[in-house]
């Protein structure tokens, strides 16, 4: 039950960060942003609905489940971190890269002492949520999986943010 409970508000948390995201598009389309990365978007896409999956399916694996409530705590640190970086961010936070030409970037919240603090806390989920249920095959594949993704998201968000 804790985790039906658990991944249901996984899901709701992600479609809530969707509609957010598709919100804010439309207002940075309004005022002039361009799109980057539109060629590695899907496999994002594709990365974090798989990842949900395999959460399920290694789940529905184990013989005696379990749960951590420190990665439970932890979690909910993390999204409380990442609550301040949206915050932070308003109108431009987006789960694509978007820039408005001329425009300064942001510069407070957790922006003041990090670059990337978005990207901080999507490692983290990422590790953190399988660790909650001790679903370690999930943790390792999508931690080095999202490492890959990242690599080619920071590099052209960077190429934008130059811009």
């Amino acid at each position: 039950m804790t985790f039906i409970l658990f991944i249901s508000f996984i899901i709701l948390l992600r479609i809530g960060e969707l509609v957010l995201s598709k919100s804010n598009e439309k207002w940075l389309l309004q005022n002039g942003a361009v799109e980057y990365g539109k060629r590695h978007y899907p496999f994002i896409v594709a990365l974090h609905v798989l990842f949900i999956f395999s959460l399920i399916f290694e789940y529905s694996k184990q013989p005696d489940p379990t749960y951590s409530l420190f990665f439970i705590i932890f979690y909910f640190l993390i999204i409380a971190f990442k609550a301040w970086i949206i915050f932070s961010l308003g109108k431009f936070w987006n789960t694509k890269i978007y820039h408005i030409p001329g425009i300064p970037l942001v510069s407070k919240g957790p922006y003041k002492y990090f670059n990337h603090p978005n990207y901080l806390i999507v490692v983290a989920e990422i590790a953190v949520i399988p660790m909650i249920f001790h679903l370690y095959f999930t943790a390792i594949t999508f931690t080095l999986l999202n490492a890959i993704m990242l690599f080619v998201r920071i590099k052209e968000e960077n190429k934008a943010l130059l811009v």
